[in-house]
C-alpha cells in the first residue's frame, strides 16, 4: 500500500507538471490549422544545366530552408516536389509578397569599382535612380498597372546604365561569412553589417586600397542591379596605404528595418545555385484553420466521451480506473507536444486521437486477462496481477510493431505523414506507461479498500461459487 502511495504521487507529480506546461507553452499548429503562406518555387534550367537532379534540387531546398529559419517562423517545412519544385509553408505567415521576395531572390552580391571618368554621368544615373525609387515606393498602392510597369521598366534601365559604369571584381557574396542588420543614430534608419571571410577580408582591403582617395566609388550590386540609392561609396585618402582591413564593411543604405533585416536574410542565406521562379504564393487564412481546430475538437471529446462511456458501462471499476489513466494519458500527451514543440496539424491530431484507441486497447487486454483469472477461481488480488502480467507480452507486441510503422513513416515520409507518425509513436510511448503503470497502480491501491474489494466490482458475471472463491476472507 506504501508503494502505490508513492507511485500515485509520482504519478500526481506528473500531471500537476505537465498542466504547468501546457498552461506556459502554447501549442505549435500547422499551416492547416494556424493558417499563413505556402509558396511553390520552381527551379529552372541554364545554359550550363540542362536538367534539373536530384542533388541540384537539395541544394536549391537547403539555401531556401536556411533563408526561411532567417524568417523566425515557427516549425516552418520546406520540402522538394517532382523533379524541379520545391514547397514552402509558413504558418503564421500573413504576407505572402514579403516571404516571396525573401525566398525567391537570388541574392547574388558584388562589389565592383568604379571605371574612371565617369563621376558626371554617375552623378546624373544616381540622381534619377532616387527619383525613380521613390516614384516606386508611391505606386505601391496604385491601380494603374501600365504607369508601375513604366517605372519598372525605366527602373530597369537606369540600373543597366549604372551597372556600365563600374567594373566587377574578384569580391562577391561567396567571401561573405555573415550580415545583420544595424542601428544607426537615425531613428527607424538601418544599416546591414557584412562581415568577410579571411580571403573576402583581403580582397576587400586591396579593393578600398586601390580607390582610397581617388574620387572613384565602391559599388555594391545586388542580382546585377544597385543594393539601394545609397550603393556607392567613396574611400577616405587615409586607407590609400592600407585599405579598408579586418574584415568588415557596412553597408549604408538607410533602410527599413524590415528591408534591413530581408537583405541580411538574403545575403547570409546565400545566392540560389539556380534560378527560380514562384510559381504559386497560396495564402491560408486563420478562419480555416479555426474552423479544422474546432471540428477536431469535437471530434476528439466525442470519441473520447463514448470510449469513456463505454469502459465505465462494460468494464465497472476497472473502466473508472482505465478512464482515469485515460485522462491523464491525454494530459501528458499535450504536454509532450508542447514541450517537445511539435507542429499540430490535421494528420497529427488524427494520429493523436488513434493513440487514444492504442491506449484503450491495453486496457482491454488487461481487464480481459483478469476475468479470465477470476473465472478460473483464483483470488481477486492474484487476478489483478496476472492479469497485468499474462497481457503484458501482448501490449508490448502491439506497441512495438507500431512504433516500428511509425518509425518507417518517419524516415521515408515527408511533410504531414511526419506529423502524423510523431504524434502517433509520442502517444504509443506514453500509452504504455499510463496502461502499465498508472492503471495497474490504482487498481491495486483500490484493493486496499474492503468496500472495493469485490470481485462482482471487476466482472459482473462471475458465478457465485467463482465469487466465494474470489472474495478474500475477512
Amino acid at each position: 500500500m506504501g508503494r502505490q502511495r508513492l507511485i500515485l504521487l509520482f504519478i500526481a507529480a506528473l500531471v500537476i507538471g505537465a498542466l504547468v506546461v501546457i498552461w506556459k507553452i502554447p501549442t505549435q499548429l500547422g499551416l492547416d490549422l494556424r493558417g499563413g503562406s505556402q509558396l511553390t518555387i520552381q527551379v529552372k534550367t541554364t545554359e550550363q544545366v540542362k536538367e534539373i537532379k536530384p542533388a541540384d534540387l537539395d541544394a536549391v531546398r537547403r539555401v531556401i530552408e536556411g533563408r526561411v529559419n532567417g524568417l523566425g517562423v515557427s516549425e516552418p517545412l520546406v520540402l522538394t516536389a517532382g523533379n524541379n519544385q520545391v514547397i514552402v509553408q509558413l504558418p503564421g505567415v500573413n504576407d505572402p509578397i514579403q516571404a516571396e521576395r525573401v525566398l525567391g531572390g537570388t541574392a547574388q552580391l558584388d562589389f565592383r569599382q568604379q571605371k574612371p571618368g565617369t563621376d558626371a554621368r554617375l552623378q546624373i544615373e544616381r540622381q534619377q535612380l532616387r527619383e525613380k525609387l521613390a516614384k516606386r515606393d508611391e505606386l505601391k498602392k496604385s491601380p494603374d498597372v501600365t504607369v508601375i510597369e513604366k517605372n519598372q521598366a525605366d527602373l530597369k534601365a537606369i540600373n543597366t546604365a549604372i551597372a556600365e559604369l563600374f567594373e566587377k571584381t574578384e569580391l562577391s557574396g561567396q567571401n561573405l561569412k555573415d550580415a545583420y542588420p544595424g542601428a544607426t543614430q537615425a531613428q527607424n534608419v538601418w544599416d546591414v553589417a557584412l562581415q568577410f571571410d579571411p580571403r573576402g577580408g583581403e580582397l576587400f582591403a586591396e579593393l578600398t586600397k586601390g580607390i582610397a582617395g581617388t574620387g572613384r566609388t565602391l559599388g555594391i550590386f545586388l542580382d546585377g542591379a544597385p543594393i539601394s540609392a545609397n550603393f556607392a561609396y567613396s574611400v577616405d585618402a587615409k586607407y590609400a596605404q592600407t585599405g579598408i582591413n579586418g574584415g568588415s564593411a557596412v553597408i549604408e543604405g538607410n533602410f527599413p528595418i524590415e528591408t534591413a533585416r530581408d537583405l541580411a536574410i538574403q545575403l547570409k542565406g546565400g545566392a540560389l545555385p539556380f534560378p527560380v521562379e514562384v510559381v504559386e504564393n497560396r495564402t491560408v487564412g486563420a478562419t480555416l484553420g479555426r474552423d479544422s481546430i474546432q471540428s477536431s475538437i469535437y471530434a476528439g471529446l466525442g470519441g473520447l466521451s463514448l470510449v469513456l462511456i463505454f469502459m465505465v458501462v462494460y468494464y465497472r471499476l476497472p473502466g473508472l480506473i482505465a478512464d482515469t489513466s485515460l485522462i491523464i494519458y491525454t494530459i501528458l500527451t499535450l504536454a509532450a507536444f508542447n514541450l517537445l514543440e511539435v507542429t499540430l496539424t490535421l494528420p497529427g491530431i488524427a494520429g493523436f486521437i488513434l493513440s487514444i484507441g492504442m491506449a484503450v486497447d491495453a486496457n482491454i487486454l488487461i481487464f480481459e486477462r483478469t476475468r479470465e483469472e477470476l473465472k478460473a477461481g483464483k483470488s481477486l488480488y492474484r487476478s489483478v496481477e496476472s492479469g497485468f502480467y499474462r497481457a503484458f507480452s501482448s501490449i508490448l507486441d502491439s506497441n512495438v510493431t507500431t512504433l516500428i510503422a511509425c518509425g518507417a513513416l518517419f524516415w521515408l515520409g515527408a511533410g504531414l505523414v511526419k506529423g502524423f507518425a510523431l504524434t502517433l509513436a509520442l502517444g504509443v510511448v506514453i500509452s504504455m506507461f499510463t496502461a502499465i503503470t498508472c492503471s495497474r497502480t490504482l487498481m491495486l491501491y483500490v484493493l486496499g479498500f474492503p468496500n472495493l474489494r469485490k470481485p462482482e466490482y471487476f466482472c459482473p458475471n462471475l458465478p457465485a461459487t467463482t465469487r466465494s472463491e474470489a472474495q478474500p476472507s475477512s
